[in-house]
């Protein structure tokens, strides 16, 4: 039997980059997959039909993470479409670096909103639902520089570390309902986002790290996979980091 055999997953920014590696890997194990994005276009209905390819039902959803009614409303829709959802993964994020004396306040508000309040939005949405059902996974995708910080990422840092401490709260809260949280830290992951880095910086972000490479959204996609899955049935409240050693 398949490790998510009957499960009904959400994944929020699934369209693309790790959120889709999750959204495709949870596939494989039988979970039907719902997922959002800013807006389903080419790239979200091609990522439906690549998720469809497994056997399994997928749809994807226009909705802006970051506002609470988008949310609330967005799960309110997956619930007449699936029945149940078992997972969520918190996974809409967003950078806009700079230095904290050049930050701007929309800066700041625009990652914090995206990366943070997203996960509080539809964590609010699904509670009643996973208490009721007396089973849930919440994973939060956070980062290596929640619990480092970097420079000229203030904004992201806070976020990230944010993450950490609402899916170490909501473990503690609803644990006793048999609702586990946790997050997901990774490390530097070869994506879209980092594709535009230079090969020199790649190199000197290699150097830094002990297995000497970047990580794949299909090594995030296997954390995540444990989380979601009974295999992880007694963890909760912790932070996995996915990073090749480089915070240890």
């Amino acid at each position: 039997m398949k490790l998510l055999e009957g499960k009904v997953a959400l994944i929020t920014g699934a369209a693309r980059g790790i959120g889709k590696a999750i959204a495709l890997k949870f596939a494989s194990e039988g979970a039907n997959v719902a997922f959002t994005d800013l807006s389903i276009d080419e790239n979200g209905l091609a990522t439906q039909k690549e998720i469809e390819a497994f056997g399994v039902k997928a749809k994807g959803y226009a909705s802006n993470a970051a506002n609470f009614e988008d949310a609330h409303q967005v799960v309110a829709e997956i619930l007449k479409d699936f029945g149940r959802i078992d997972i969520l993964v918190n996974n809409a994020g967003i950078t806009r670096d700079g230095l904290m004396m050049r930050m701007s306040e929309q800066q700041w508000d625009m990652v914090i909103n995206v990366n943070l309040k997203s996960a509080f939005n539809f964590i609010h949405a699904l509670t009643p639902v996973m208490m009721k059902q007396r089973n849930g996974s919440i994973i939060n995708m956070a980062s290596v520089v929640g619990v480092s910080g970097n420079a000229g990422q203030s904004n992201y840092s806070a976020s990230k570390a944010g993450m950490i401490g609402l899916a170490k709260s909501v473990a503690k809260e609803l644990g006793s309902r048999g609702i586990r949280a946790n997050a997901i830290a990774p490390g530097f992951i070869i994506t879209d986002m980092t594709a535009v880095l230079s090969d020199e910086v790649k190199t000197e972000w290699a150097k830094q790290i002990p297995l000497r490479r970047g990580g794949t959204p299909e090594d995030v996609a296997n954390t995540a996979l444990f989380l979601a899955s009974d295999l992880s049935s007694y963890v909760t409240g912790q932070v996995i980091h996915v990073c090749g050693g480089m915070n240890t």
